[in-house]
Parts: structure tokens; C-alpha cells; sequence
């Protein structure tokens, strides 16, 4: 099994048990959020984008955080250092954030799996009913229903967006 597999598994078997209701939507192997959401046929601003940041708190500790912001929107990454009282923020490195997502760029989850990855999403990402994000594989997407999101991801909520 693969990496994308296990993440992909555990999450249909984890929207499953939570009684989540979502949809399956296959469709061309894509993982900009534009051209995806394009292609499932929803408007950009119900995408979930998933970016992973890397915070360094003095100079010796170092958190990862899963930033969740609307697919129209632009990550705030000084919002996320003050979040964390960070003295240093910066997009993680890919494999950095491949191994941490448990996928490849571009189908990383709005769910974290391991305990060093902080969840935090952005309060406007709750406006919309339904949240579309690739489903830890470039083709293949899910469309979760937002408040089931939220029960079953628990994330933080903060206002991480520019602007």
C-alpha cells in the first residue's frame, strides 16, 4: 500500500465511522486548487487549501502547522507565526510536508494524522455548506459537508488569511 493509499483509506474509513456526509468525484489527475476546482465544478471559494508551515519558536523548537484557508484566499504567514509566538515562519519544505500530510503536494488533507502536525483552519472556510479538497490523491476528491468537517477534523479555528 502506499502512502496515499493509507492516508485515502483512513479517511473514507474515518468519514465513515464518523457518520460524515460527503461524496466521492473522480476526475482528472490535478492538484492546483483553480484547475481542480475547475474541474469538479464548484466555485474556487468552497475549496479547502492545504498549505504546511513550519514555525520556529526561539531558536530551538521548531512546529509544523496545517494551515486550512478557502481556495481564493492567500495564507497570512505572519498571522500563523503570531498564532504560535513564533520568531520564524515559512512554508515547509516538500518532503518535509509530504511525510508529515502522509500524501504528495497537492492532496494533502484538511485532517491531520500526525501529532506534529498542528490543524488550523480559517473561520471564512466555514461559510460555505460543503468544502471540496483532493482526497490525498490527485484524482480523486471529496465534498464534505462543512459542519461535519469541523466535528470530525476538530481543527483550530484562527484567522489566517491575508487581506
Amino acid at each position: 500500500m502506499t502512502g496515499n493509499e493509507g492516508a485515502y483509506g483512513r479517511l473514507i474509513a474515518d468519514l465513515d465511522a464518523g457518520g460524515a456526509r460527503y461524496r466521492l468525484i473522480d476526475h482528472a489527475p490535478e492538484g492546483q486548487t483553480d484547475l481542480v476546482s475547475a474541474l469538479r465544478g464548484h466555485d474556487v471559494r468552497q475549496a479547502a487549501k492545504c498549505l504546511i508551515v513550519m514555525v520556529k519558536i526561539g531558536k530551538k523548537q521548531k512546529r509544523h502547522v496545517l494551515a486550512v484557508v478557502p481556495g481564493d484566499a492567500r495564507l497570512d504567514l505572519p498571522a500563523v507565526k503570531a498564532l504560535l509566538d513564533g520568531t520564524y515562519v515559512a512554508f515547509a519544505d516538500k518532503e518535509k510536508a509530504e511525510e508529515l500530510a502522509g500524501s504528495v503536494s497537492g492532496t494533502v488533507l484538511p485532517f491531520s494524522y500526525d501529532p506534529r502536525l498542528e490543524l488550523v483552519a480559517d473561520p471564512s472556510l466555514l461559510d460555505q455548506p460543503e468544502l471540496y479538497f483532493n482526497a490525498a490523491r490527485l484524482d480523486r476528491s471529496v465534498a464534505l459537508a462543512t459542519d461535519d468537517y469541523v466535528r470530525l477534523a476538530s481543527p483550530r479555528l484562527a484567522p489566517i488569511v491575508s487581506g
